[in-house]
């Protein structure tokens, strides 16, 4: 079963012996950030540093000329990363004998939002979310349509694999974050990630809606969780906003989706070469946000190669994918093997043997740079074993 470890730049360059040590872990492949939201990363084995605080959402490689004029732009890393640090760290793992995959990392950017606040989702009481563009917003979508072309298709990578093309919202690890003082379940979630910009207004609008009246309708919907109600799944959306208001939300959100998923993986293609394989991170119910964006299963496998789909918390993602799975369709299980981050590495032959029974074919392991000894030791014989 065909692994991949995701690994960021700053884990290989500067260490010559990372490369075969990532080697060593029994996997063919790496993914390797390309494009990265801000993070504080530790690099346990690295010679030279322990702590990399990557500042702001940049790209891990000198931006191209076509940006030139543009009002959302992608912005080169600082010191963390500097000059090619993709290209370096991507020659470095190849001479290795491991394949490269980018990491693309598209609707999650917090400089952009604070840059360019108009950007972001406003939820129904008025707040703005800087981490999360709207990506129903036709500027929006042109910057991430762009900065998937030239992120994606870097030298040296075989493939890519595209996080958060989707819709973003109230779920996020920021900095000293305090929001999980009332508990948001998927319906919580949901009403405190619609979006309320003038794009998302209009949308609504189309739907038949009229978007102050809905926001008022969501921060009513939202009272009983605010007072400690027990919150559930999609029924408690509908019955907060009605069923048919609901859906409504549901069809604008899911269209603004769909498209964009299709121009950017049409764009990636338009400049990949032969064979250049294109996988989504993704998550099988189509109203759910975050890094692995809700999808269409069926849609998503007609456009893209495959998916990457969380798998820490249990396989049942996976089968929706599997059912719409054709001969070449890459079906990766994501994994985390870091153990202060809640994965198991122990178990990773067992769980490996789940995902294979539920339809994946490949396994993604997170993360090669942040693991300890312990749990790279645990990597290699779960590999091994399978």
């Amino acid at each position: 079963m065909r692994a991949s470890a995701f690994v960021y730049p700053w884990d290989v360059n500067g260490d010559p012996e990372a490369p075969a040590r990532i080697a060593s872990l029994g996997v063919s492949q790496v993914t390797l950030a390309a494009a990265y939201h801000s993070t504080r990363a530790l690099t346990p084995r690295h010679p030279r540093h322990r702590i990399v605080t990557a500042e702001y959402a940049a790209v891990l490689y000198p931006p191209g000329g076509s940006w030139a004029g543009r009002d959302l732009r992608p912005h080169p890393a600082g010191d963390w990363a500097p000059g090619d640090a993709f290209g370096e760290a991507a020659s470095a793992l190849a001479s290795a004998g491991l394949e490269v995959h980018s990491w693309v990392v598209l609707a999650h950017n917090s400089r952009l939002g604070a840059e360019n606040p108009d950007a972001s989702v406003v939820n129904a009481y008025g707040d703005r979310y800087p981490w999360a563009p709207c990506i129903a917003q036709p500027r929006v979508r042109a910057y991430l349509t762009a900065l998937a072309a030239e992120a994606a298709v870097r030298p040296g990578a075989t493939g890519t694999e595209l996080e958060s093309l989707g819709w973003y919202g109230l779920a996020h690890l920021h900095a000293h974050d305090k929001t999980g003082g009332v508990g948001l379940g998927e319906a919580g979630q949901y009403l405190m990630s619609l979006c309320f910009c003038p794009t998302c207004g209009q949308g609504y609008g189309e739907q038949g809606l009229d978007a102050h009246e809905l926001a008022a309708g969501v921060r009513a919907a939202l009272e009983p969780v605010w007072r400690g109600a027990e919150d559930g799944g999609w029924e408690c959306v509908e019955r907060g906003l009605g069923a048919e208001t609901a859906a409504a939300t549901r069809a604008w959100r899911e269209s603004a989706a769909r498209t964009l998923q299709e121009e950017v993986i049409t764009a990636v293609r338009a400049v990949a070469p032969e064979g250049f394989r294109v996988l989504l991170h993704a998550d099988p119910v189509s109203y759910h946000c975050g890094a692995n964006a809700g999808v269409d299963p069926a849609h998503i496998l007609s456009l893209a190669d495959g998916a990457v789909v969380p798998c820490t918390d249990g396989m049942h993602r996976l089968a929706p994918f599997a059912r719409w799975a054709r001969e070449r369709t890459v079906l990766a299980a994501n994994l985390t093997v870091v153990s202060g981050m809640g994965g198991n590495p122990t178990r990773l032959a067992a769980d490996a043997a789940r995902a294979r029974g539920e339809g994946a074919n490949e396994l993604r392991l997170y993360h090669a740079g942040l693991a300890s000894e312990a749990d790279l030791a645990a990597v290699r014989e779960g590999l091994a074993g399978l």
